[in-house]
Formats: C-alpha cells, sequence, structure tokens
C-alpha cells in the first residue's frame, strides 16, 4: 500500500472509501477547481489527477463533476 492510499482518518464515516490523495483532491474538486489547477496545487502530473477524479467517480457512484460534487456536500454536510 503506498502512502497516498491509507485512509484518511478525520472522518472515518465521510471518507472512508477514498484515500487520503483522493479526499484532497474531492475537496479541490468541490471548490471548483479543474484538473490543472489541482494538478499544479498539489504537484501532480493533470494525467495522475484524472486517474484520482475517475477513481473519486468510481468510489462515489458519480457520473460527473457536478454528480461528485454533490454527493460529496452531502456526505461531508456542506451545502
Amino acid at each position: 500500500m503506498r502512502v497516498d492510499d491509507a485512509p484518511f482518518d478525520a472522518e472515518p464515516t465521510v471518507t472512508a472509501s477514498l484515500s487520503r490523495r483522493e479526499t484532497e483532491v474531492m475537496e479541490l474538486i468541490a471548490t471548483g477547481r479543474s484538473n490543472s489547477q489541482i494538478a499544479q496545487h498539489l504537484f501532480l502530473s493533470e494525467k495522475t489527477v484524472k486517474n484520482h477524479v475517475n477513481r473519486i467517480y468510481a468510489k462515489l457512484g458519480a457520473d460527473s463533476r457536478m454528480t461528485a460534487i454533490g454527493l460529496w456536500r452531502s456526505r461531508t454536510g456542506e451545502k
């Protein structure tokens, strides 16, 4: 297991299925950042961010960025 794949411990009921890195990426997606902006912010390649986004969609059961944001906000209690 890589460090990025370790579960995020802050709120296990909310983020139990997302890795720490996926949680970081999802939080940035929810603030409206593009994949390119997320890549720059986290010092990753855009392709790596796209891979994280695809895994996030699969884990959340989302088919789009807006659906993922809605599901994320409902799970975290954000509006």
